[in-house]
């Protein structure tokens, strides 16, 4: 059949609101015969959308994003599958946390799960930043709940409550927040103004990797609404010079080590991680800055990339995520807790 007849066809079964498995052969005929045609790949997605064959989905949304990034039929359908493949997919909690919740998510309609494969990477890399939150956040929301049963977790509430603070769960639910494009991230609950036990995922083009990081982070600026923001930024600022005279004396070699031996890496400002320091550069940098304010944001921790196969089999696995973040927050607990008591 030639191209004009396949695409009549795809035509005809969409307007009278089929998008089932004939319309989906249509569809993928017309896709590879005419593979500019953002049409075809665009209601091929949605095909399988109906299908619920949502890799394949997101598969054909990516390719009719690359041929025009202002199809919004395409960005809508994107958002679309993400939420209902977040659904669909079985809480990552451990078993045992799971009974006290399983009703009110099932009230919810909500099942989620807690990786990061390429199709939370690419909603995250095309959508706006309140579309990518709503959409990615069951994901990110059942991360963070399955972190809230971890031992470090306790840990850090725990400190928070001999210092006055209140909160009986390191994560409340919507802890998650959008930051720039490309940008989604999570922080302990009533943590603006300390050092953060912080998340963060990034679909950053410029980057030209997808990335998650997991670590400390102190956020100097005065932006934004939270209350007492003078106050706060000279706070978080306090925080930093606290790391920064335990960095320089009894955690040097210790950290600069933790680095070495785990991926770790720091950041600062709106600036990629710093990979291209080494261990014992990035621990320097940390002890001489004097810019923090002006630099706004800074992080030390880990991180994994989506270019390294390891790095994307632990963001895509559910069980191999909360595990790599769990292991991360409990090797950086002792330097966090020196900070905060300082």
């Amino acid at each position: 059949m030639d191209i004009t007849s396949l695409e009549q066809r795809a035509i005809d079964f969409a307007k009278r609101g089929d998008f089932g498995v004939e319309a989906k052969q249509v569809n993928e005929e017309l896709a590879q015969a005419s593979p500019a045609n953002q049409g075809a790949w665009t209601r091929l997605a949605r095909c399988n959308i109906e299908l619920g064959l949502f890799d394949d989905a997101n598969a054909a949304l990516e390719r009719a994003l690359q041929l025009n990034p202002q199809n919004m039929i395409a960005r809508s359908l994107l958002q679309e599958s993400i939420r209902r493949e977040v659904r669909q997919v079985p809480d990552p909690a451990p078993a045992r946390a799971r009974g006290t919740r399983a009703k009110t998510r099932a009230a919810a309609g909500a099942g989620a799960r807690g990786g990061f494969g390429r199709a939370q990477f690419a909603a995250l890399q095309q959508l706006a930043p309140a579309s990518a939150l709503e959409s990615l956040g069951p994901t990110i929301e059942a991360l963070l709940m399955a972190l809230n049963e971890r031992p470090f977790a306790a840990k850090v509430v725990d400190a928070r409550n001999r210092a006055g603070q209140s909160g009986s769960k390191l994560f409340r639910r919507n802890s998650f927040y959008a930051g720039t494009a490309g940008h989604l991230y999570a922080f302990h609950h009533g943590g603006r103004w300390e050092p953060q036990i912080n998340l963060g995922f990034f679909a950053v083009p410029e980057w030209g990797r997808f990335a998650i990081r997991a670590g400390i982070g102190f956020n100097l600026t005065s932006a934004g609404a939270d209350p007492e923001r003078e106050a706060g930024q000279e706070r978080v600022a306090a925080y930093y010079e606290n790391l920064q005279r335990l960095v320089s004396s009894e955690w040097k070699q210790l950290l600069t080590d933790w680095l070495s031996a785990n991926g770790g890496f720091i950041q600062y400002a709106d600036r990629p991680p710093a990979v291209d320091m080494l261990p014992g550069d990035a621990v320097e940098w940390l002890i001489n800055n004097r810019h923090a304010i002006e630099q706004g944001w800074l992080f030390v921790g880990r991180w994994l990339f989506s270019d390294r196969p390891a790095d994307a089999e632990a963001m895509e696995d559910p069980s191999k995520l909360v595990k790599w973040i769990d292991q991360t927050f409990t090797d950086l607990l002792p330097l966090w807790s020196s900070v905060y008591r300082g």
